[in-house]
């Protein structure tokens, strides 16, 4: 249940028929689980994607990630240590160009497939996936019935601590045998080397200097070095404002606003100004809207949901650049909210080649499918070129931390009454549905199924 009292209210759909996949195009070989959100906090929505799942809509699905053909695995950005790369910088400043010059890029073929594909899945998930009949939102709140509790513990998944990289063992040095000289032969080793004059009076050189420097720093504090002095690289910030004439040919603005999905809107005292919940982030230029972004912003995270625009600009890589202006924005609001300091992709993909642009934006991690935890990408890729399905975790003793232990305090729904899956077994009429319970609360792990309502008719 949310901070204000609400609880996040889903039907479950199951998952045992494979359908279409949208990346190798195989007509059944994509399997997920699938259920129909109602409502849901963006606390519950946080925790969710922090085990596997997204959402299409209202439709939240959970790839079958040891059976489905393309396995699609979870990636997050550490928005406030990324550094553009050289496509990046190169599409910022083919933005820049456009906005100041007027310069259109000819759109060539093999470039900006990011753009073109989108999340190709996001819309096929939603495909024959129908509404519920019945609307179960009202609940009769004086009828809760209350559950015993443990005390209270911190069931977040916290991200793996980076494992420092493995750089490759020095080769050991070459070892020559110690011959001791024949008389007359060769330096005596009795005494010291010989050094050349030159040499000496570098060595006294270089002291005396260090011995200068010593004394200055001890004596005053060094400066710090300006921005323009120094060899740092420009930040993100930097080169999306970079600075363009008094009056450019184009005008580019931002308008953001609440649109409707299953995520309630919420602020919180520590999060955001803008508060939680999903966007709408349309992009204007000179008064004639040309892009909008979804974004689901969250406890921890922006969540990139999904990205539609005007065909004519396509060539100026306008995927790319809403994913760099969604990073911008993440850091943003980190700065209002501490602990938002990520910013998701979705799913990345790299049995599909084209899907693995995602990669780029570093650092970045992928979710293990099976301890749901983060392990650095540049730790995965190795795993995933042998075999596309892979537990990406190292450590061979560690498993899933919120695995579901306790059946019977899985939340139900029913009769707009609610009470825990126990107390409904019993009054439950007509056929078993404990093993399809069991599996919806695997999915979503001990803690989420103790919060989130399942709907029971």
């Amino acid at each position: 249940m949310a901070a204000g009292g609400s609880y996040s209210i889903v039907e479950y759909f199951g998952g045992d028929g494979g359908h279409r996949c949208g990346y190798c195009k195989h007509e059944n070989g994509n399997f997920s689980h699938g259920m129909w959100s109602h409502t849901m906090t963006v606390q519950d929505y946080q925790d969710l994607i922090d085990r596997g799942w997204r959402r299409s809509g209202k439709y939240v699905y959970k790839p079958t990630m040891n059976k489905t053909c393309c396995p699609q695995y979870t990636i997050r950005c550490h928005a406030l240590n990324f550094h553009p790369s050289k496509t990046h910088k190169k599409t910022l400043k083919k933005v820049n160009r456009f906005l100041s010059r007027g310069e259109m890029p000819v759109e060539r073929h093999d470039e900006g497939h990011e753009d073109s594909l989108g999340e190709i899945m996001d819309s096929a998930h939603e495909e024959g996936v129908q509404p519920p009949r019945q609307d179960p939102l009202k609940i009769d709140r004086s009828e809760v019935q209350d559950i015993s509790t443990s005390p209270d513990t911190d069931t977040t998944n916290s991200a793996a601590p980076a494992m420092p990289r493995e750089d490759a063992a020095p080769a050991p040095e070459e070892k020559t045998p110690n011959v001791t000289p024949k008389p007359g032969k060769g330096a005596d080793p009795s005494r010291p080397l010989g050094r050349k004059a030159k040499d000496i009076r570098k060595e006294r050189r270089l002291q005396k200097e260090q011995q200068k420097q010593q004394e200055a720093e001890s004596s005053s504090v060094n400066p710090v070095p300006s921005k323009s002095s120094s060899n740092q690289p420009k930040s993100l910030e930097e080169f999306i404002t970079e600075s363009l004439p008094n009056d450019p040919l184009h005008r580019l603005e931002f308008k953001r606003f609440l649109c409707d999905s299953p995520l309630e809107a919420e602020m919180a005292p520590d999060g955001p100004e803008v508060g939680y919940g999903s966007f709408h982030q349309q992009y204007w230029l000179d008064g004639r809207i040309v892009a909008v972004g979804v974004l689901d912003i969250l406890p921890s995270c922006v969540s990139s949901v999904y990205l539609y625009y005007h065909p004519d600009f396509s060539s100026l890589s306008l995927g790319t650049y809403s994913a760099l202006r969604e990073i911008a924005f993440t850091r943003q609001l980190q700065q209002q909210s501490p602990k938002l300091a990520y910013y998701y992709l979705g799913f990345y993909v790299h049995s599909c080649p084209k899907m693995r642009y995602k990669g780029q934006y570093q650092p970045s991690d992928l979710l293990c499918p099976e301890t749901y935890t983060w392990v650095s990408i540049e730790r995965c890729i190795p795993r995933l070129e042998i075999s596309a399905y892979s537990r990406l975790s190292e450590n061979a003793h560690e498993g899933d931390a919120c695995v579901l232990k306790e059946l019977g305090r899985v939340l139900v729904l029913h009769r707009r009454t609610v009470m825990p899956y126990a107390a409904y077994a019993r009054k439950r009429k007509g056929s078993n549905d404990e093993k399809e319970v069991e599996q919806y609360a695997s999915l979503l792990g001990q803690t989420c199924a103790e919060r989130i309502l399942l709907y029971r008719a």
